[in-house]
C-alpha cells in the first residue's frame, strides 16, 4: 500500500510541477483508494503547499504577484458560493455540465482556437476568473481551468504561468490545511504519510520543472488543454459515479 501511495504522490507532484496545477484530481480519487478520504484530502493539500513553496523558492522572479492576488482576492469571494452550489444544487447536473464545459473549452484549445489576448491584467477579466475559479474551487477543488483561461489570455510563459499558479494555490491550500487542522482531520497517519512521502515529492518537483522549461509558447499551452481534457474527463466520470 505504500509504494502504492508514494507513485501516486509521484505523479500528481510532477503533472503539478510541470503544468501548475492539475494534481488534485488524480491524487485524492487515487490515494482513496488506499486510504480513507479523510487521510487522503489533507495528505493531497499537504502536498500541494509543500510543491507550492519548493517551486516559489526555485521561481519567483517569474511570477506575476499582482496577478496572482487579484485572481486569490476575487476566488476568496467566490468560495461562499460554491458552497452554496454543493449542498443545494443538483449534483449531477452541475457536475455534467461542469465536466462538459471543460471538456468542450480543452478541445477548443487543441484544436488551435485561442481566448482573446490581455497584455495587462483587465479588473473585468481577471476578477471574473478568480470568482469563477472561487466557485469550482468551493463546491468541487477544482479552481484550475478558470485559471488556465487566464494565462492563457495572458500569454503567460510556461514558466511565468507554472510559478503564478504557485502565488494563488500556496495561500489558499494554506487556508485548506487550516480548516483541516480545525476539524481534526489532521491525524497522526496523515503526519507519517507526509513525512514518509517528503523524499519522493520534493525530487518529484525538479523533474516537473525540468519537463516546464522544455515547453516553448504555443506548444506549452497544447500540453495544458490536454491536461485540461483528462481533468475533465476524469471529473464526468467522477460525477457519474457518484450519482449512479
Amino acid at each position: 500500500m505504500l509504494i502504492y501511495i508514494l507513485l501516486v504522490l509521484l505523479f500528481a507532484t510532477v503533472i503539478r510541477s510541470a503544468f501548475g496545477f492539475g494534481e488534485a484530481l488524480v491524487a485524492v480519487p487515487m490515494l482513496g483508494l488506499a486510504i480513507p478520504l479523510a487521510t487522503a484530502a489533507p495528505l493531497a493539500v499537504a502536498m500541494s503547499v509543500t510543491v507550492a513553496i519548493v517551486i516559489l523558492l526555485q521561481d519567483w522572479r517569474k511570477m506575476h504577484i499582482r496577478s496572482a492576488g487579484i485572481l486569490l482576492a476575487a476566488s476568496l469571494a467566490g468560495i461562499p458560493l460554491g458552497l452554496l452550489l454543493l449542498t443545494h444544487g443538483n449534483q449531477l447536473v452541475i457536475r455534467v455540465l461542469l465536466a462538459l464545459i471543460i471538456i468542450l473549452f480543452a478541445i477548443l484549445g487543441l484544436t488551435g482556437w485561442r481566448p482573446a489576448t490581455l497584455h495587462r491584467d483587465k479588473p473585468l477579466w481577471i476578477t471574473t476568473c478568480g470568482f469563477i475559479a472561487g466557485i469550482l474551487g468551493g463546491a468541487y477543488g477544482l479552481n484550475g481551468p478558470p485559471l488556465v483561461i487566464y494565462g492563457a489570455m495572458r500569454q503567460w510563459s510556461a514558466q511565468q504561468f507554472r510559478a503564478t499558479l504557485q502565488g494563488y494555490f500556496l495561500p489558499a491550500s494554506f487556508l485548506g490545511l487550516g480548516g483541516y487542522f480545525a476539524a481534526g482531520l489532521w491525524t497522526p497517519e496523515v503526519t507519517r504519510l507526509y513525512f514518509i512521502s517528503l523524499p519522493v515529492v520534493i525530487p518529484a518537483v525538479f523533474v516537473g520543472r525540468a519537463i516546464n522549461r522544455r515547453f516553448q509558447g504555443d506548444r506549452f499551452y497544447r500540453y495544458v488543454y490536454a491536461t485540461l481534457l483528462v481533468v475533465g474527463c476524469i471529473f464526468l466520470a467522477q460525477a457519474l459515479v457518484k450519482t449512479a
